[in-house]
């Protein structure tokens, strides 16, 4: 065995320690001049210094969790889509006039097709990396939309668009209907026969505004459709007009998640007036830096491994032509599967003809869904005259009508989008395009409400688990036998931790309508349809265990638990936490009857 070294016992001639000086590098001392210069001009060094009273800007902490990496996704792809922008606009000819294609694929050489398509072409095979450059664009644009309606629901169900944050929801909305907009007219924009297609759904749903949709027409297209406009206007809204105005409202968005500070999930420590996370300088903007790195590979994989809009195979546009089994982008498919399923109605007043069978399911639909996300907030504010801030986030089992709410509508959603390719479906599954359509037109109302019953009896189920695990503790897996043939299942005391976790949750009450005269008239009626509305949302929920309730409870398991963490076989015998079973099946509420003598 090795001995220590020997020392001296005399402390005086002891060296005391000493921290070296730091000294910079070679790369940081060259730095450093450019640096010292930039910031007695612009002040820079105030972003990460802290001044011992509060941490500015670049110190500033965010909670971590993986779900907050959904607004990253929606970002990062936004970014691939600018750059890779970009490389497009460079070849890219955003115009109508017919050329004879001349390129490499030799399907089309000779034919008669517009700048447009002739350039898309050109960029798929004949400029290097032009073809990996325009999928990995449509597979961004594909992403970004998906990552904002999935960031929503996560916003949505954990209760973040509560106050101070109903300006932030609103804008998050805008983002998803402004994205859906330029999406389609980057869609459009290689005068493919599939986007044509689209074009011409597009124009449909013009034309159906009532009195003034063939004005509107007219003024979109240049004249009647196709025109030979609307491919130069689609272009310039989607590179400068529509992409300003997302730069302007992310801006806005990151700006006011800055100001209000970000959410975080309950927890221990956590409260409405901390943040519990890293500093945003320098952990979080290295791990924000590199998931920006994994997100745009991710999206440069796909676009190379994964094909997407071969517009070759479609042909160029030509408005007496129409693709077999056409089908739009994801995104726009929940319009066109309301079309498809509504009935054929139509209603001819004077001169003019309102076709409902188009307003309503398409002009309709998208202006329902809009502005039912963006009310939300304000009718769930009315619901439960909550008017305090909140930053600690919800679990949606603790909010089950809110809850039951979303599931309802991204039932109807799912459906809408199914009914979008019932010709699919009917040639994939060998049944009658008639029957899936007849089917459809009744799911997509049946469908939510039964998603809405069953998504807040599920919520409602996982409360009793709380409230079981709280009072009673966590389940061990340990089957013990009790000397009167019964059996139970030990149980474990849960930590502090958890216990706060599942408690911390804002509980509000179902009221009951107030009596004639104690309010004037007109203010008892608005007071108990809120009161009314209230029973609806939380008369079902669970009442959260008191503080008595809880103590009793610990009290319970320090007495009855040993020394390992399990109950001891008496303790548990004579609990009247517990339930036996006999040896013939029956439940015995109080097991305390049977308790053996001794």
């Amino acid at each position: 065995m090795a001995k220590p070294v020997p020392t001296s016992g005399d402390d005086s001639t002891a060296v005391p320690a000493q921290t070296p000086p730091q000294e910079l590098g070679p790369v940081f001392k060259k730095l450093a001049g450019p640096a010292k210069w930039a910031d007695e001009r612009l002040g820079l060094a105030t972003l990460v210094r802290n001044d011992g009273k509060k941490a500015f800007y670049l110190r500033k902490v965010f909670p971590d969790h993986w779900s907050f990496l959904l607004g990253e996704i929606a970002l990062y792809s936004f970014i691939v889509l600018l750059l890779t922008g970009v490389f497009l606009t460079l070849w890219f000819k955003p115009s109508m006039g017919e050329v004879e294609y001349q390129g490499s694929y030799q399907l089309l050489r000779g034919l008669e097709v517009s700048e447009a398509y002739d350039s898309t072409l050109t960029l798929s095979f004949d400029i290097r990396g032009g073809l990996l450059i325009r999928q990995a664009h449509h597979w961004a644009a594909m992403l970004f939309i998906a990552a904002m309606l999935v960031h929503s629901l996560r916003i949505f169900f954990t209760g973040a668009f509560r106050k101070p944050r109903e300006i932030n929801w609103l804008i998050g909305v805008g983002l998803i209907a402004i994205g859906l907009i330029e999406g389609f007219a980057g869609y459009s924009l290689p005068d493919d026969l599939l986007s044509g297609t689209g074009l011409r759904f597009v124009d449909g749903l013009i034309r159906a505004i009532p009195l003034i949709g063939t004005w509107v027409e007219f003024f979109v297209f240049g004249g009647e459709f196709p025109g030979s406009l609307i491919i130069p206007r689609l272009y310039m809204a989607h590179i400068l007009l529509i992409p300003a105005i997302i730069l302007g409202l992310i801006a806005a968005h990151l700006a006011l998640v800055f100001y209000h500070k970000h959410t975080q999930y309950p927890g221990p420590g956590r409260n409405d007036n901390n943040v519990v996370g890293y500093p945003l300088y320098p952990v979080y903007m290295a791990k924000a830096g590199g998931f920006f790195f994994i997100v745009s590979g991710v999206i440069v994989l796909m676009g190379g491994l994964m094909q997407i809009n071969p517009v070759w195979t479609y042909g160029p546009y030509n408005p007496a032509e129409v693709t077999a089994g056409s089908q739009p982008d994801w995104y726009m498919g929940f319009v066109e599967g309301a079309i498809r399923i509504m009935p054929n109605w139509e209603s001819h007043i004077g001169h003019t003809t309102w076709s409902w069978n188009v307003a309503i399911p398409g002009l309709g639909l998208m202006g329902l869904m809009f502005t039912a996300m963006g009310l939300y907030p304000f009718i769930e504010r009315w619901v439960t005259g909550d008017n305090a801030e909140h930053h600690v986030l919800e679990r949606p089992r603790n909010a089950p009508t809110r809850t039951a709410f979303g599931v309802a509508a991204m039932t109807a959603y799912g459906l809408f989008w199914i009914a979008g390719g019932n010709d699919l479906v009917a040639t994939q599954f060998h049944v009658s395009l008639n029957s899936v359509t007849y089917f459809m037109r009744v799911a997509v109302f049946v469908g939510p409400v039964l998603a809405f019953l069953i998504t807040k009896r599920i919520c409602v189920a996982l409360q009793r688990v709380d409230h079981e695990r709280l009072l009673h503790g966590a389940e061990s897996g340990v089957i013990v036998r009790s000397p009167s043939g019964g059996y139970h299942e030990r149980h474990r005391p849960i930590t502090q931790e958890e216990a706060f976790t599942r408690t911390q949750h804002l509980e509000h009450d179902p009221l009951l309508p107030l009596a004639a005269g104690q309010l004037p008239e007109k203010q008892l009626k608005k007071e108990n349809r809120r009161r009314k509305a209230t029973r609806f949302w939380f008369l079902d929920s669970l009442r959260k265990p008191t503080q008595e309730e809880l103590e009793d409870a610990a009290h319970h398991h320090g007495e009855i638990h040993d020394d390992a963490g399990y109950a001891t076989e008496d303790a548990v015998v004579g609990s009247s936490h517990h339930h036996e079973i006999t040896s013939d099946g029956s439940e015995i509420d109080d097991p305390t009857e049977f308790r053996p003598a001794r």
